[in-house]
């Protein structure tokens, strides 16, 4: 009599799967008996997400179904949704959070970030924890909301499990790293089931971008404006791509040729060579160069590979100080045409060149428009940056490809969801919009919208520019919703056209009253726009509205606003 088949205890199998396994193994072998040991009790483990644009949501949401498919009882919140007195009694506690503006964490984030920063923690040994931090290496505070958390759970006691990933906007392969090794950790391993993506790819997404048809492109601002802000549209017509009011497009553009031909003939190895692109593939060096590769932005990793390879006394002075300052204060306003020509490198071939370089990555623009009003398209309001520094002309790599040279055909476009960023499921409700500049954009999506679906709640539109004669942008269609009643109150903030700078938050200031009467009645508030200056400047109003208006003192106040966040009546898309 043969002895019976056993499936071990630690194979990372769930109950189900272990169930349909010893009936698949009885029935393969001839009634053989197969002993399914127990796989034990499930073990816990919460995911907090923190997300302003909805990317740490979906990395969380894809960690809890590999977590599933073995013997672990994962739990994913939104960081605002989460009960903190709960951070003590943790076993496996994760954390995945990006980081925005000036180092600051998420909106659904701050509270707990705030929490966690504090003095009042509670010693948190016994809990084991991991990070995975979602950043943008263009900015100085890279992943420094993910840093903190870090720092401070282990300052309270907490064991890292896992080491921290600090990721940049590609994060694909670090996920992965990260996950398995947290997997490992805790004492399991990825199954067959878990490596696999739980819905398929679409045809077209951020891995496979779709090339959008450029329909219509023109400045929006009038002659003598100092700004350019280029009103485009594309096409999504067959593209499979769909999209909500809220979302972002993401857009890949091209580097100027003429930057690369400037740089071919300084590089001291055969240019002509195919080298590696950052998907697999092989090109020349120009395509390479044109089309992957960023070329513009510079950071201290590229400075460090630099210097090791230029024997400037200069860079490896400049490294080796490890101040951050003085490194940020050489990178503002130069590119890599710049280290080529004021500090030469020796590199062996094309391969070892583009090694040090970051992959080109797309741009997120809010989209301008509702997909029920334009069908099969796609707006985008793109402010064009030009400037120059240290004796070139230079300017955005994505809005001058865009003005300048997108061509019939875009390079790539993808839609990126932001599901914190959403009008009103009720349409009775009234909606409150800020967005100065280009923060017009997602607002004239979402008064499109408004308008298509006969929304019978108020729209009230804070926008602001320099000059009204010259950057009143979308300015017919704006006066239209407000002759047809699409938009119930208009508030307009052109700073330069006095001598005293008006602004949205000064015209927020004066109707005071009024917005805390909308707020009071179920009203929603939203901003977007630069995340520095403008986005605090309007938060600061609101406080300043809720105490004048509202009889709160400044702590009630804050409460206030952290509820209306939760109850996902207060959104900012800012950047």
């Amino acid at each position: 009599m043969s002895s019976p088949i056993v499936i071990p205890e630690n194979a990372p199998f769930n109950a189900e799967q272990r169930a349909w396994l010893s009936e698949f193994l009885t029935k393969a072998l001839g009634g053989q008996a197969v002993s399914v040991e127990p796989a034990g009790p499930a073990i816990p483990v919460t995911i907090l997400w923190g997300s302003q644009t909805g990317n740490s949501e979906g990395v969380a949401k894809k960690f809890m179904k590999a977590l599933k498919a073995g013997n672990y009882e994962p739990e994913v919140f939104d960081m605002a949704a989460y009960d903190k007195s709960k951070l003590p009694t943790e076993k496996n506690l994760l954390i995945i959070t990006s980081t925005y503006g000036d180092g600051e964490p998420p909106d659904n984030a701050a509270d707990l970030h705030e929490y966690i920063m504090g003095d009042d923690v509670p010693s948190l040994e016994g809990v084991n924890y991991s990070v995975f931090a979602l950043g943008d290496s263009e900015y100085p505070d890279f992943c420094q909301c993910g840093i903190e958390f870090d720092q401070r759970l282990e300052a309270f006691g907490a064991k890292r499990m896992f080491k921290r990933i600090d990721c940049d906007v590609d994060y694909d392969d670090e996920f992965a790293e990260w996950k398995q090794g947290v997997i490992a950790a805790m004492g399991g391993m990825e199954t067959a089931t878990a490596t696999q993506e739980v819905a398929e790819e679409e045809e077209y997404g951020k891995r496979n971008p779709f090339p959008s048809p450029l329909l219509n492109s023109y400045d929006l601002n009038k002659a003598g404006s100092v700004r350019e802000t280029y009103h485009v549209e594309l096409s999504l017509k067959d593209s499979g791509l769909e999209y909500q009011v809220g979302d972002a497009l993401g857009v890949l553009s091209h580097n100027p040729a003429q930057v690369v031909d400037e740089m071919l003939p300084l590089l001291p190895f055969n240019v002509k060579d195919e080298v590696p692109l950052p998907n697999g593939d092989e090109a020349p060096l120009r395509e390479a160069l044109i089309t992957s590769y960023d070329i513009r932005s510079l950071n201290k990793k590229l400075l460090q590979a630099w210097s090791e390879r230029s024997g400037s006394p200069f860079l490896r002075a400049l490294v080796e100080s490890g101040s951050r300052e003085e490194i940020e204060e050489f990178c503002w306003g130069r590119e890599l045409i710049d280290l080529i020509n004021d500090h030469p490198a020796d590199f062996g071939d094309g391969e070892e060149f583009v090694s040090v370089l970051k992959k080109l990555q797309p741009r997120l623009y809010s989209i301008a428009s509702s997909p029920n009003a334009h069908p099969g398209e796609v707006h985008l309001t793109v402010a064009i940056v030009r400037y120059n520094t240290h004796g070139r002309d230079r300017g955005g790599v994505c809005s001058t490809y865009l003005a300048d040279r997108v061509g019939d055909v875009c390079a790539g476009v993808f839609v990126h969801n932001n599901k914190a960023f959403r009008l009103p499921e009720d349409v009775t409700k009234d909606v409150i919009m800020v967005g100065p500049g280009t923060g017009i954009a997602p607002f004239r999506a979402f008064l499109e919208e408004r308008e298509v679906s006969k929304a019978s709640g108020r729209n009230w539109l804070f926008f602001g520019n320099p000059y009204r004669a010259t950057d009143f942008i979308y300015e017919d269609e704006i006066n239209a919703w407000v002759e047809n009643g699409t938009l119930s109150k208009l508030d307009l903030a052109f700073s330069r056209d006095q001598e005293q700078k008006i602004y949205v938050q000064d015209k927020m200031l004066e109707a005071g009253a009024e917005l805390w009467e909308w707020l009071q009645g179920g009203g929603y508030f939203y901003v977007c726009g630069d995340a520095s200056r403008m986005a605090k400047d309007v938060d600061k109003a609101l406080h300043t509205i809720a105490q004048t208006h509202g009889g709160l003192s400044e702590e009630e106040a804050v409460d206030y606003f952290k509820n209306l966040k939760k109850e996902k009546r207060y959104a900012r898309d800012v950047y």
